[in-house]
């Protein structure tokens, strides 16, 4: 079978009806046919060209799969679905021929392979390749993968009628220098923009609320987001990093003007995830009492802040919100805040000092990880836990003080820290993480007030020269420290302070005294014996 032409008297193509005809060339479908089934015309890979008339509503799964003699095709502005992989492994194909922009935007394609604009990568309208296109009027949304991989375009203008861009709308057209989104524009589709490596410039309508994931992925040509309103650009629900056009743009401009002090309106109550993340262009950030949160990676890798004022109001400081945030050296954390999230100030090599207001209860993982010239910190009493890795990394700090209200330290929370000398671990601490001090070799004293030993993973202090430090232990701890690892590795143990009386009694696990202790002269330690301390595994005696 060479060719086929069907009669107008037939209303639908069934279910592989012409599938591995491979030496069809030509095929000619009635203007009365509605629908064309799955697997139609499967592997016919002799067919060049084929139209679709505008009675066919609907192209069914695989319809043309793998016509790999297919250069072009014509969609009649009837369709309104075509079905899952209908074009696919169609590598042939250089041209796909419309004659209404708005019914092919409203086209329901099932997946990225439905569209012959995978392969063809050029749109024609009546004749004339599409290359600046102006969406009419009469549209109200653009559908998913509608123009995918349609290199050929140069610019899109969307009307203020069109209130959805469809997911992988405009993927992949690498061609597109210019996009124009209307005013109605309430969202943006996941990957809608993927890959237009084209683009130098967008600009955001206040219309906008979402932006899916990928929206602007790899869109490395991007120079400038251009806004209108601050406070709609900042309550704009971004799926994640590359939702945001600034990911790779880095300079926003709010009415032609690039921000680079920006105030935030009182009008805003949250700062939405990924807002301003990226943004390198801006130097300063104030933000009002008016706003209670600060979202995940608002203000992350903005390298050229060197100002954060945070309002009263702010109760909790989300997951790396100021992270890669370089150019910082300090920041005053307002008392109103419960929380620092995981990894909130986490490569900010700049920062040298901060301080933790009193109504924070909990430091998040890896909350200030490689903030390498950190010298001071503040931990207050309100704290409970500190996370892991919270402190990684955080080279400049020589002394640091955990107060009795925290329970627990995160696993590697100071590991790293080569600039440590002095730790003081308060009472109430009753576990230590993994690696939570491992590679500080310049620690000399470490002040642990807990009476019972805290769990303690035995890599505590890994490569932290235990030998060469002391610990300072409650008096009547001292055997018990002694007796546990990696505690008892320390080269010296003693008790806290002078005044303190020595061994008034070691408590074992049934509250018994559990050893008589002797000196290294053979003496017996007496209860209550001032002085007292334990030495590479010995009791000595001041």
């Amino acid at each position: 079978l060479t060719s086929v032409t069907i009669g107008n008297s037939v209303t639908s193509i069934g279910n592989q009806a012409f599938a591995y005809c491979s030496v069809l060339t030509s095929v000619t479908i009635g203007n009365s046919v509605a629908s064309i089934g799955e697997s139609a015309f499967y592997e016919c890979k002799a067919l060049t060209s084929v139209t679709i008339p505008n009675s066919v509503t609907s192209i069914g799964e695989k319809a043309f799969y793998s016509c790999k003699g297919l250069t072009s095709v014509t969609i009649g502005n009837g369709v309104t679905s075509i079905g899952g992989d209908a074009f696919s492994s169609c590598p042939g194909l250089t041209s796909v021929h419309i004659s209404d922009i708005a019914a092919w935007c409203n086209i329901d394609f099932t997946d990225s392979n439905s569209n012959p604009l995978f392969y063809a990568h050029h749109l024609y309208l009546n004749g004339e390749e599409v290359k600046d296109l102006v969406i009419p009027n009469s549209v109200t949304s653009i559908g998913e993968s509608a123009f995918y991989y349609c290199d050929g375009l140069t610019s899109v203008t969307i009307p203020n009628s069109v209130t959805s861009i469809g997911e992988d709308a405009f993927y992949d057209c690498d061609g597109l220098t210019s996009v124009t989104i209307g005013n109605s524009v309430t969202s943006i589709g996941s990957s809608a923009f993927f890959g237009c490596s084209g683009l130098t410039s967008v600009t955001i309508p206040n219309s906008v609320t979402s932006i899916g994931a990928f929206a602007f992925s790899y869109c490395d040509g991007l120079t400038s987001v251009h806004i209108s309103d601050i406070a709609a650009w900042g309550n704009i629900d971004f799926y994640n990093a590359s939702s945001n056009p600034l990911y790779y743009a880095h300079h926003l401009y709010l009415n032609g003007e690039e921000v680079k002090d920006l105030v935030i309106p009182n009008s805003v109550t949250s700062i939405g995830d990924y807002a301003f993340s990226n943004c390198s262009g801006l130097t300063s950030v104030t933000i009002p009492n008016s706003v209670t949160s600060i979202g995940y990676s608002a203000f992350s890798g903005c390298s050229g802040l060197t100002s954060v004022t945070i309002g009263n109001s702010v109760t909790s400081i989300g997951y790396s919100a100021f992270s890669g945030c370089s150019g910082l050296t300090s920041v005053t954390i307002p008392n109103s805040v419960k929380n620092i999230g995981g990894e909130t100030f986490s490569g900010c090599s700049g920062l040298t000092s901060v301080t933790i207001p009193n109504s924070v209860t909990s430091i998040g993982d890896y909350a200030f990880y490689n903030c390498s010239v950190l010298t001071s910190v503040t931990i207050p009493n309100s704290v409970t836990s500190i996370g892991g890795g919270a402190f990684y990394n955080c080279f400049g700090l020589t002394s640091v003080t955990i107060p009795n209200s925290v329970t627990s330290i995160g696993q590697s929370a100071f590991s790293g820290c080569s600039g440590l000398t002095s730790v003081t671990i308060g009472s109430g601490v009753e576990s230590i993480g993994t690696k939570a001090f491992a590679n500080c070799p310049d620690l000399l004293d470490v002040y642990c007030y807990a009476e019972y030993v805290p769990y303690t993973y035995s890599d505590a202090f890994d490569g932290s020269y235990l030998q060469n430090a002391t610990l300072h232990v409650p008096a009547a701890s001292l055997y018990s420290y002694w007796a546990s690892y990696p505690w008892g590795s320390f080269g010296k143990i003693v008790a806290l302070t002078e005044d303190e009386t020595g061994i008034d009694e070691l408590k074992g696990e049934n509250g018994k005294v559990k050893t008589a202790l002797y000196d290294l002269s053979g003496r017996r330690v007496q209860k209550g014996q001032k002085g007292v301390f334990i030495q590479n595994g010995k009791v000595m005696v001041r």
